[in-house]
């Protein structure tokens, strides 16, 4: 459907009493099975889908304002408003709805059903209309008295608007208004005050219209002035008149434009300033008001944006050189204001909207304002700078990429001429504002700082077939950007402490190493490449040195970000610099505090243990050791120790590890029987093996290699199960075919020695001391029998205390007992010797 006296907009009113667009499409009405009834239908105009199926419910009311408005309430706290393109359409569709509800197209309402009693309901239907008192000076109260008593209830306030609307009357009280005045009498005033009021809260549009037109809004003003509650009357004219000055930044050449901007101003002013603060049962009863303002601040928007002159001329004397900075400050304000009223528009509008300010040049605009001394105009600029970003951040990049193509192309040109090219990106510009805030609270920086994070964001960042818009921006930002940001950083940390430590600093600082931080996480080889070709790193970390803790811990926080990477190109870059000393440093400076900076260094180095990154740990332990060996009341240190010992050893044992790699291998393979075959070639390996391996062995060697290959697997053993269960104290009972296995505690001393003590009665069970083939027998120095299981406790100098589990499965023990059970004499005799 492509008649245009049909094209609606589909609002709902939400919580905050505000109107939210709901799409645009065409309306008709038709009769709807599963509605049972003539129903409103509003199909979208881009897919054709429903956006609104409403049946004409014969006690519904509907409100006709504004020529092309109606608005109905669908259910309590739930209301509709289509805004019509053409009047013709608004009125087709009024008749319709009278048509069903039989009712004269000639009404501005339909009617207002709510729950009164039988009798009340049959009174009011059954009386022919509200007849009001002679609008005379000596019945205002009668007439105060009578718009009181309509309120409470629907039905009246209906006829009340009725007899309002249908005789004139408004205009006759406002003519006593000036009676009243000009006779001083404060009475009548006060009279009239409430009688006002009153209809206000008839919440009319058709009233509004007449009381908002350009003869009667200053009496209407006027007549809220003289509040009962007040001792003096209020100077709302007086303010309008001589205080509150339009100024026309632009001559508007539409009498009717001008017009809609004075009645929205002095409505929004009555709603804000003159009617008093709403009760909770009065609030609704201004919703009228509400959506009078909110449709003529659209369609003000929408006559200023068709005015093409109007806008040519704005943006015309915004960049001239020779507007004066009195002018420029009022274009600026007018602009700003401009794109607050966009918001008010449906997004397809408002998209529209700000391709408009785009076509026109707002950004080159900008640019010129930002490079302005003047703190106000600078301060307006950056609110509409900020509407643009919230937008379309990709059309802000957009920009500042061709500017910056633009400029490269200049400078080649200037520099053949040797010239230097000054004119600076509007990105820098935001960068030098945000540095340069002179708020000591920072508030501007801090408004700037979000929007530069908007705009190096890659997950609003677009990509096409042909370019990727996040390299091609991150480039240019990394390029054009970045070394402006990190001045303030590179300048303040050019010693052993920050040269400046003031809060002011600080803080700004802080806003910096924010961003950074967010590069850091959402960036990928550009900031690496920064980070490590500008050692950025090691001169933030300067700032753990400042007496500011939050900025400390922002130092701190960019580092622990680098370190969650997992990156080894950083990790190398760390170790070369050595840049865990400023951070030792500062944790051995903090002392004892219990504090957030404790818990923070803590937690990185805690980091840095359970990840197993094997490099950092290695440095940390061999460089700061003995500076962090004493901290025992946690185990973070002395866990990352034995990490750094474990290390060593399967470096200094090659066998050791291959054989760590054979049996990580295979725990891993999918066959659930691999442990079980791994272990039957291990016992396959019978005499015909060992007989080969005797030829070319002298029997004087014989037991020094079989120490050499049993020694580094029980030390495996050992190891693999520290590494598994360090630092904490079990002892676990494990049944085997009823019997209770013996339970070892393995005793560390300063050294590596280790030592075996029983921790229940020697028995003769395999693998108990004193039995051949036990751990503490002379037979196999330092071998696990496979047919034990057994769970010993280590316990380590300085109260380090951690498990030891032995590598056997629990749920393989039942068969490894059958095994040993079932095995070749042959074999016994070996594995036993």
């Amino acid at each position: 459907m492509t008649d245009t006296r049909r094209r609606v907009k589909v609002y709902t009113l939400n919580e905050d009493r505000q109107w939210d667009d709901r799409g645009t499409g065409h309306v008709s009405s038709g009769y709807v099975e599963r509605l049972k009834g003539m129903s409103l239908l509003v199909r979208a105009e881009s897919d054709g889908s429903l956006l609104l199926e409403s049946k004409i419910n014969p006690n519904t009311a509907y409100q006709k304002q504004q020529d092309t408005l109606i608005v109905w309430s669908e259910a309590e706290n739930y209301d509709l408003a289509l805004s019509f393109q053409e009047k013709a359409g608004c009125d087709e569709i009024w008749e319709k709805i009278c048509q069903v509800q039989g009712k004269d197209p000639s009404v501005d309402i339909t009617q207002d059903l709510v729950d009164e009693s039988e009798e009340e309901r049959f009174d009011d239907m059954s009386s022919p209309g509200l007849e009001l008192p002679s609008c005379e000076l000596s019945r205002l109260e009668e007439i105060a008295e009578l718009v009181a008593s309509s309120l409470p209830s629907p039905l009246r306030r209906e006829k009340l608007a009725l007899a309002l609307e249908n005789e004139g009357y408004i205009k006759k009280l406002l003519e006593l208004f000036h009676v009243c005045e000009d006779l001083e009498n404060i009475e009548g005033l006060h009279h009239l005050y409430e009688i006002i009021k009153g209809i206000f809260l008839l919440n009319r549009t058709a009233l509004f219209e007449v009381m908002f037109s350009e003869e009667c809004i200053m009496d209407v003003i006027g007549c809220l002035e003289y509040d009962p509650a007040l001792s003096q009357p209020r100077k709302h004219r007086e303010f309008l008149t001589k205080t509150a000055k339009f100024k026309e930044v632009i001559p508007i050449s539409d009498p009717e434009l001008k017009q809609k901007i004075h009645q929205t101003y002095r409505v929004q002013y009555i709603q804000d300033m003159v009617l008093p603060t709403p009760s909770v049962f009065e609030e609704n009863m201004l919703s009228t008001l509400h959506s009078f303002i909110f449709f003529n601040k659209v369609e003000i928007v929408g006559m200023l944006q068709e005015d093409e002159k109007f806008l040519t001329d704005l943006f015309a004397q915004l960049t001239d050189e020779a507007t004066d900075e009195e002018k420029r400050q009022e274009l600026v304000n007018f602009l700003k204001e401009f794109c607050a009223f966009s918001q008010t528009l449906q997004p397809q509008n408002r998209d529209a909207f700000f391709k408009t300010l785009s076509n026109m040049g707002i950004l080159p605009a900008l640019e010129v304002i930002l490079g302005m001394d003047d703190t106000q105009v600078r301060s307006a600029a950056t609110d509409i700078f900020s509407y643009l970003v919230e937008y379309n951040p990709s059309m802000v990049r957009e920009f500042v990429m061709q500017e910056a193509q633009q400029n490269d192309d200049v400078s080649k040109k200037l520099t053949e001429q040797k010239i230097t090219n000054k004119d600076i990106l509007l990105i820098n510009l935001i960068i030098e504002h945000m540095i340069c805030d002179t708020d000591p609270e920072l508030g501007g920086a801090v408004q700037l700082m979000g929007l530069l994070r908007t705009l190096v964001d890659p997950e609003n960042m677009l990509a096409t077939a042909n370019k990727t818009e996040k390299t091609e921006f991150l480039g240019f930002f990394y390029k054009h950007c970045m070394h402006v940001l990190t001045a303030p950083l590179l300048a303040n940390t050019t010693e052993d402490k920050p040269s400046k430590d003031d809060f002011q600093t600080a803080q700004l600082l802080a806003l910096v190493l924010e961003l950074l931080t967010f590069c850091v996480e959402h960036h990928t080889y550009h900031i690496k490449n920064y980070i490590i070709n500008k050692d950025i790193l090691r001169r933030v970390l300067v700032l753990m040195a400042s007496k500011h803790a939050f900025l400390a811990l922002c130092a701190l926080r960019f580092k622990r970000k680098i370190i969650g990477l997992k990156d080894e190109f950083y990790n190398r870059y760390i170790m070369k610099s050595f840049l865990f000393e400023p951070v030792v440093k500062a944790f051995l400076n903090n002392g004892s505090r219990y504090n957030l900076m404790n818990s923070a260094i803590i937690e990185m180095f805690e980091f840095i243990r359970v990840e197993d990154i094997k490099s950092l740990t290695a440095h940390v332990i061999e460089n700061y050791w003995k500076a962090l060996e004493d901290v025992d009341y946690v185990q973070t240190f002395k866990g990352l120790k034995l990490r750094f010992e474990q290390q060593r050893e399967r470096q200094d044992n090659p066998k050791l590890d291959s054989m760590r790699s054979i049996l990580r291998n295979h725990r891993y393979r999918r066959d659930a029987r691999t442990l079980e075959d791994e272990e039957e070639m291990w016992f396959n390996t019978d005499e015909d093996d060992m007989e080969d391996g005797e030829a070319v062995v002298s029997p004087s060697d014989k037991t020094k290699n079989d120490d050499d290959i049993m020694d580094p697997i029980s030390k495996f053993m050992e190891r693999k199960k520290l590494k598994e269960s360090e630092e904490k104290e079990v002892l676990l009972k494990t049944n085997l075919s009823g019997r209770q296995s013996p339970s070892f505690k393995l005793s560390l001393s300063s050294g590596t020695k280790t030592t075996l003590s029983s921790q229940s009665p020697a028995t003769n069970l395999p693998g108990s001391p004193g039995s051949p083939g036990s751990p503490g027998s002379p037979g196999s120095p330092g071998s696990i029998p496979k047919n034990t299981s057994q769970t010993a406790a280590i316990t380590t100098k300085g109260g380090l205390v951690g498990l030891v589990d032995y590598p056997d499965d629990d749920e393989d023990d039942d068969e490894d007992e059958d095994k040993e059970d079932t095995l070749p004499l042959s074999k016994k005799a070996k594995f036993e010797s």
